[in-house]
């Protein structure tokens, strides 16, 4: 009889083990994994160790997916006019001047990675003239911060003068809202891991000299920003320059 309850009440407790399992909410996909997936797929784009052809196969869907997570976390839609400049305690008039500001979208191919040509970009610059990377007003680090809304979906922190990669500590953002992908680069401190949601204004990064060529004496201090728009499943160069100047301005914080 002992034994007949013992095992009655293994079974209870089975039966109420397996109920509260088909009841719980299912994992997300998510978390780091999904990101950090994301971030090696991109590092693959870079370096050039996957094909174009497989690249922009594999992209539209990758992001749809890193899209679904966004809105199930919770995450918020924001318009272009509340965009913030991305450079705080600057303005639109530290855009490149010469040109068209700088912004060169021919020969440019995401999928080319680092050796893409062109210069889809717009390089914000800072007053810097001892190359320290602080603010010479102010002696300060000069903070970087998200334009748009969205989710820190690559990043790179592990860079050191010699290296070749044009970007530095870089940052990429998507901006599920606008279908935007959105590239900070040369960055001295990143704040951001790969899966870290943003609004506008989001502290992401200060601003530095990393980069192949932004740690030459030649460069001034400088932070390189460039908006990729999905189309069809193509990267292509979104000239913000107008977006840039609408921008809502932010002091830098101490």
């Amino acid at each position: 009889m002992k034994r007949r309850c013992c095992v009655m009440i293994g079974v209870l407790l089975f039966l109420m083990l397996s109920l509260t399992a088909a009841h719980a909410e299912p994992e997300s996909e998510t978390a780091p994994s999904l990101y950090a997936a994301f971030n090696d797929f991109n590092t693959l784009i870079r370096d050039g160790k996957i094909s174009k052809t497989a690249a922009r196969t594999e992209l539209p869907g990758r992001l749809a997916v890193i899209r679904a997570d966004y809105y199930r976390r919770g995450g918020q839609d924001y318009t272009p006019a509340e965009w913030v400049f991305p450079v705080t305690g600057y303005s639109a008039a530290a855009i490149e001047k010469r040109g068209r500001h700088g912004y060169v979208a021919s020969g440019y191919d995401f999928f080319s990675g680092n050796r893409h040509g062109g210069h889809p970009a717009y390089d914000i610059f800072i007053r810097d003239r001892n190359q320290d990377s602080r603010d010479d007003r102010t002696g300060k680090a000069v903070q970087i911060v998200s334009m748009t809304g969205g989710v820190v979906i690559a990043c790179e922190n592990d860079w050191s003068k010699g290296s070749k990669l044009r970007g530095g500590r870089y940052i990429w953002v998507y901006d599920p809202a606008n279908h935007l992908l959105v590239y900070y680069a040369h960055n001295e401190e990143l704040f951001v891991k790969p899966g870290t949601p943003v609004k506008p204004g989001e502290l992401l990064a200060t601003m530095g000299r990393s980069g192949r060529n932004a740690a030459k004496r030649r460069s001034p201090t400088h932070l390189h920003f460039s908006v990729l728009r999905l189309v069809d499943g193509q990267m292509l160069p979104a000239p913000v320059y107008q977006a840039l100047q609408r921008a809502r301005a932010l002091p830098n914080q101490p």
